[in-house]
């Protein structure tokens, strides 16, 4: 039979969020608590003949892909000294322009040659009053170009118009364009769930037109948060006025393995579909420790735009994969590896964690402070195992429970007491995975013992449909001291029924509007289950993935909207069919 082995080059049909690039370890905070993080935020991706171009806060340069599978990372011909600060980016005759000065003071850069980067600047720094945060650039279908900026609790978005016949300069005074309104949009709320007091943050603007409509994105209500979402305003004109849309957020993902879906951006690939690209959270190391996921994208026949964020940290089809409708492309290879039995032959650690924790401030989760292996297929990215060794004799072992059809891999590396900053050429992560249907016979399904390409979030994706019942990661070789893995997941599909649909599902609207309670009867063997939501009856384009709990507060709500909702529950063989359709005014 074949087997997955290491190749510069995927050729795969999937993909599955996190994205598996190498980001780059921070290291502008290094000198007050030499903590070592990776991370990646605030994307910026642009589609520039024909080759997507993506640009990260603080990356020390920035990938580029023609099929968005394959990332490669280029290291620019000039570029900013700390790292670009949650850059901007737009393409205009026949160049990219970029706005991403960490000091928020700073001049457009452009190139023709983004594989080289010879970026070259005007010196014409942009001076805003009050310096320029979390720019995006728009070129309107005239070649006019705006500039659109915040990232505050106290400042709202803003745009003016720039001027591209004198160095890219503002034409006039900046427009105040929209505001933060946590009173009445349930989802702009500070915290966890939406549970904070702490008044909420707005960033991340990114401009998308379509048909005679713009549609300007934002961030909120805190990068660090399972609720870091986009939200969208449309208007007539580049600089408003601007109407809120009431199916807002359009990319939420406030629950699964990786959650957040906040400063995005929007990209139309070579195929005429959209992808959103988005920040997720961890915040484990630091607060500001985030990685990027990519979602299907688009506009209904009215206008209505959507990010479809269902089941978003599984495999889904890659753009170059024909699918059937481009909202929907789940693959339908399902979690095989949640909370099964679990064994390793290595020690746990006892080195205390050296993080930065904020918890108390109340700009953090707490940390979870327990390292042992049934952290490893948890569905919470934020614990992790830690081996008490790192050498090529430990092994780790997940027990499916019964025979299933393998289908995809995935491992997710943490960093845990790093000493690794910036971007070394050393990184990467040796290992091999076997599978058994009886656990005394093993085959080698996968072999990365020769890799040489770092891989923080291990996704493979095998040539073929594997029988196993056990699935073992053998240990060869990570750069860090510690081998530490925050999940090991094995997707593919079951043998058996689909199970039931949730019985006796209940929605009631609380006194605050902004909030609703969801209950359902409990499904036997089910996993977990998703809830669907939204405005209309046929577009039900927000969701949330639940484990362990057939219960959900929903915190997300306008107060001026009446709502459809529905659930569906889901296992290792499928995904049952929804509920009915309730209603609440």
């Amino acid at each position: 039979m074949s087997f997955a082995t290491a190749q510069e080059q995927k050729n795969y049909k999937t993909y599955c969020n996190p994205l598996d690039i190498d980001y780059t370890y921070m290291s502008h905070y290094r000198a007050n608590n030499n903590v070592s993080y990776r991370s990646g935020a605030d994307p910026a991706i642009v589609n520039f003949k024909g080759t997507y171009y993506m640009f990260v806060t603080r990356s020390h340069g920035y990938w580029a892909s023609e099929d968005m599978s394959n990332w490669r990372f280029i290291r620019p011909q000039s570029w900013y000294f700390n790292g670009s600060n949650a850059p901007a980016a737009t393409v205009r005759d026949g160049k990219i322009l970029v706005l991403g000065d960490p000091s928020g003071r700073g001049a457009v850069i452009e190139t023709d040659n983004p594989e080289l980067g010879d970026w070259k600047t005007n010196f014409a720094v942009i001076n805003t009053p009050n310096g320029v945060q979390d720019p995006m650039l728009f070129t309107d279908d005239d070649g006019r170009v705006y500039l659109y900026e915040e990232s505050s609790n106290k400042f709202p978005i803003r745009g003016v118009e720039l001027d591209p016949d004198n160095y890219y300069i503002p034409k006039g005074e900046q427009t105040d364009l929209l505001y933060l309104q946590p009173e009445k949009h349930g989802w702009e709320r500070f915290g966890q769930d939406h549970k904070s007091d702490i008044q909420p943050f707005i960033e991340g603007p990114w401009m998308v037109k379509h048909g005679d409509t713009y549609y300007l994105e934002y961030g909120a209500p805190g990068t660090q948060w399972n609720v870091y979402a986009d939200g969208v305003y449309t208007s007539k004109s580049p600089l408003g006025p601007f109407e809120y849309a009431p199916y807002n957020p359009i990319s939420y993902k406030p629950g699964g393995f990786l959650k957040g879906s906040g400063h995005g951006s929007t990209v139309r690939d070579n195929n005429g579909n959209y992808w959103h690209y988005a920040t997720m959270a961890i915040s484990v190391n630091y607060k500001f420790e985030r990685r990027i996921g990519m979602y299907p994208a688009g506009f209904e026949e009215n206008g209505q735009m959507y990010v479809n964020t269902a089941y978003g940290d599984y495999p889904h089809y890659l753009p170059g994969t024909p699918v059937e409708d481009h909202k929907n492309r789940f693959t339908g290879w399902m979690l095989l590896s949640y909370n099964k039995p679990v064994r390793t032959n290595s020690g746990l650690v006892s080195q205390e964690i050296n993080v930065v924790d904020e918890s108390e401030s109340g700009y953090m989760l707490g940390q979870i402070r327990e390292f042992d292996i049934r952290k490893i297929n948890d569905e919470e990215i934020r614990s992790y195992w830690v081996s008490e060794a790192n050498n090529d004799s430990i092994f780790v072992e997940v027990d499916l429970e019964k025979t299933m059809d393998v289908k995809a891999i995935q491992i997710n590396f943490q960093d845990f007491n790093s000493k690794i900053f910036g971007r070394p050429d050393t990184l990467r992560q040796q290992f091999t995975i076997e599978a058994s249907i009886d656990g005394n016979k093993w085959q080698t399904i996968a072999d990365y013992s020769e890799n040489m390409r770092d891989m923080p979030h291990g996704y493979i994706e095998l040539p073929q449909a594997i029988e196993a019942r056990y699935v073992r990661y053998n240990h060869v070789y990570c750069t860090n001291e510690y081998l530490s893995i925050s999940e090991f997941r094995v997707f593919g599909n079951g043998k058996e029924d689909l199970p039931e649909t949730p019985a006796n599902f209940k929605v009631s609207r609380q006194k605050d509007r902004r909030n609703a309670d969801l209950s359902w009867d409990t499904v036997e063997g089910a996993t977990g289950y998703v809830i669907y939501w939204g405005i209309a009856e046929d577009k039900l384009n927000l969701s949330a993935m639940i484990y362990g709990t057939n219960s959900y507060e929903l915190r997300a709500l306008n107060t001026d909207t009446g709502y459809y909702y529905q659930v569906e529950a889901f296992d290792e063989n499928g995904i049952s069919e929804r509920s009915e359709i309730l209603f609440t005014q």
